[in-house]
């Protein structure tokens, strides 16, 4: 088994610098209360389409922001099924 510095690795650590990724997509913050859940859905896969070329360069960060805009873009889908078969209702 290895031995580990310690000193070397806490050192090491000191350099790194952390920066935040946000949960939401740009486009999305500034979105109008009453845009439709069609509209924030297209806003989702445009902002995907943005992460795939870096994503396929090995880009981790770009990977992590595809993979949130895909459970995202699936639970926006999941709402416009269900508010079309609610409009389709009345």
């Amino acid at each position: 088994m290895e031995t580990v510095d310690i000193q070397a690795v806490e050192s090491k650590l000191s350099d790194v610098t952390v920066t935040a990724i946000p949960m939401v997509p740009k486009s999305t913050q500034n979105q109008q209360p009453g845009q439709s859940k069609y509209a924030q859905l297209l806003g989702v896969i445009e902002e995907m389409g943005r992460e795939v070329r870096p994503t396929y360069a090995g880009s981790r960060s770009s990977a992590e922001r595809l993979k949130r805009g895909i459970v995202h873009a699936r639970i926006l889908v999941r709402e416009c099924l269900m508010e079309t078969e609610r409009s389709a209702r009345q």
